[in-house]
């Protein structure tokens, strides 16, 4: 069967996940890793009344980028 019309399984799904979380706990334990953590920032907080739209610069860069 070609590779683009394998279908995913349950298994192959778990598998990917333990993966993923072995790669991140070696991530972890690397040197540096307090560093990027401390490094990366809080989300802001959501807004009480609902909304939460922002023009924030990955939103700029999307507009900029979706110009006809």
């Amino acid at each position: 069967m070609p590779v683009s019309q394998i279908k995913p399984s349950r298994r192959g799904f778990f598998f990917g996940a333990a993966a993923t979380g072995a790669a991140a706990a070696v991530v972890v334990t690397l040197p540096g890793a307090p560093e990027l953590a401390a490094s990366i920032q809080a989300p802001k907080p959501l807004p009480e009344k609902g909304g939460g739209y922002s023009l924030s610069e990955h939103v700029k860069h999307y507009y900029k980028t979706a110009r006809v």
